[in-house]
């Protein structure tokens, strides 16, 4: 190759390099090249966002429904339900009178349901035929407690016998006597009764916001637990909501038009995505090409190996964030235009496809943040968060070793005086709540004074962890942070340092010594560190 050729060659990359970094803008000065990209960003961003909120409206209506219906279940089953649940379950009763009410209760109110509920609810049927009440009795193969002699004997091995009942029968008093065995409990070998029934019901206020109805099939368990054998029994209440599409519906008015129109938006937006993915996908594809052209062109015309920070400009990491967000976009559209046609599948919940609809505008909308980086006074935060990153993330490590420590410990020592920290996960949720000065007295305030050594114990736990990361790692943290901003403000003022493809882009050819050959000096320090 002459001179003449690889001077020619290297003016063409050199032109080449400069339009890839270029803002849209500048391209679009340059070579008055429409910025289509920018353009079907911002068309995409207007259109999920939309999308969002028509989306989140009607999921408000979805989860509202079940909540107040699963509040009206309590109230219509559970004996002297008070409308807020103790700790996890719903009421304790402490009598064998109690527990018999309470039991016969439910049985009661089922097969009253009808006078009862103000509610559009039915008995479920499968087959034309009612699905009746299951209770369901655990209990112990053999137990003799007596407690006055301090002796027992006990079958671990647990039995179950199961009773049914339909809700003409429950009306009729007669199968209690009957059944008087199987209600005759017997409180020492008890471990928990299940009742089990099933219900259906219409969810007809999405009506309002111009929507088909949804039916739903409520699957109840009433479970009286006695597990712990302490004297207290108490009444767990579950409630699973699974919806379907209406069978048979008729409906006047503008709902049904109204949803083709969601349809063909929904449509919209994923043809949009695809869109983005595909210029995305290319802008990778040239930026991978004009990489491996650089190489080859720094190899042979100046000798020198392209250093890993140059290699990583032309990665550019939005890119990759706006194919996520694009795909978790098709996915989450699909996912909602299956649930407005009623076609239900196992994946067509209405929580699957918030979290997909959810991130894909959280991830469309944090790419926003690329283009205000071209602005030197945005681009300061940008250029710190990528300054302070690895430093945060080594120190969070370490941090994180110390704050695994106190859960643990939290939990083992604290856990039974305090509701705080019953669970690994409720304790590290309480000292991050601790770390930000929420709570700090109420968590000091509801200790337990039952045993002394534990409470001087976590006095002394709570106070060390307070002072250890609110001012030691906490002040650490924002320093890391302050470090990185203060030496790209003194970037900004004096010059970042140059790089082998600055320098090239800048017409320079002298590259005796760059930051690339700083990387390499810092990489091979670190490797004779590690072989230490």
């Amino acid at each position: 190759m002459t001179s003449q050729e690889t001077v020619s060659e290297e003016e063409d990359l050199r032109g080449d390099l400069r339009y890839y970094f270029m803002s849209p803008c500048e391209k679009y000065r340059s070579r008055h090249q429409l910025p289509w990209k920018l353009g079907v960003q911002i068309l995409k961003i207007i259109m999920i966002t939309t999308q969002l909120i028509l989306f989140g409206l009607n999921n408000q209506l979805v989860v509202s429904y079940k909540e107040e219906n699963s509040m009206a279940f309590k109230h219509l089953f559970v004996k002297d339900y008070t409308g807020t649940d103790a700790d996890d379950y719903s009421v304790a009763v402490y009598s064998q009178p109690d527990v018999y009410d309470s039991l016969f209760f439910v049985i009661d109110q089922y097969a009253q349901l009808k006078n009862l509920s103000v509610g559009p609810l039915s008995y479920a049927q499968d087959n034309s035929e009612v699905s009746p009440l299951l209770i369901c009795k655990q209990h112990y193969r053999r137990s003799s407690v007596q407690p006055s002699n301090e002796s027992y004997d006990i079958d671990p091995e647990t039995e179950t016998v199961c009773l049914t009942v339909d809700s003409e029968t429950a009306e009729n008093r007669e199968w209690k006597t009957a059944n008087t065995s199987f209600f005759k409990l017997d409180f020492y070998r008890l471990v928990n009764v299940k009742i089990s029934f099933q219900l259906k019901g219409i969810n007809l206020q999405t009506i309002r916001s111009h929507e088909l109805p949804d039916c739903y099939e409520f699957f109840i368990t009433i479970t009286f637990d006695n597990q712990g054998h302490s004297g207290v029994i108490k009444i767990f209440f579950e409630s699973e909501a699974v919806s379907s599409a209406c069978r048979n519906w008729n409906i006047s008015g503008t709902a049904q038009k109204n949803t083709h129109y969601l349809l063909i938006f929904d449509a919209f937006v994923i043809l949009v995505s695809l869109i983005s993915v595909v210029l995305c996908t290319r802008s990778i594809v040239l930026a991978v090409k004009l990489l491996q052209r650089f190489s080859r062109f720094f190899q042979v015309a100046y000798k020198r190996k392209v250093s890993e920070t140059d290699q990583r400009e032309f990665l550019n990491h939005w890119h990759i964030l706006v194919i996520i967000s694009d795909i978790m976009a098709i996915v989450g559209s699909i996912l909602k235009m299956e649930i407005q046609a009623k076609a239900r599948t196992s994946l067509t919940s209405y929580d699957i496809c918030s979290i997909f609809l959810g991130t894909s505008t959280l991830l469309v909308w944090v790419g926003v943040i690329r283009y205000l980086g071209y602005f030197q006074k945005y681009n300061v935060l940008i250029l710190t968060m990528r300054a302070a990153f690895p430093k945060v993330l080594r120190f969070c490590c370490c941090a994180g070793m110390i704050y695994l420590g106190y859960t643990f410990c939290g939990w083992i020592v604290l856990g039974p005086y305090h509701e705080k920290f019953e669970g690994l996960s409720r304790v590290a949720e309480c000292l991050f709540s601790l770390v930000n000065g929420d709570d700090m007295f109420t968590t000091f305030s509801e200790f337990q004074e039952t045993s002394t050594l534990v409470w001087l114990f976590s006095r002394v736990y709570l106070y060390s962890f307070i002072s250890l990361f609110i001012y030691m790692v906490l002040s650490l943290f924002i320093a890391l942070i302050t470090d990185s901003y203060e030496t790209i403000k003194n970037y900004q003022k004096h010059g970042f340092p140059m790089t082998d493809l600055q320098a090239f882009l800048r017409g320079y050819n002298d590259f005796s010594y760059s930051e690339g050959d700083k990387e390499e000096e810092a990489k091979g320090s670190f490797i004779c560190c590690c072989r230490r």
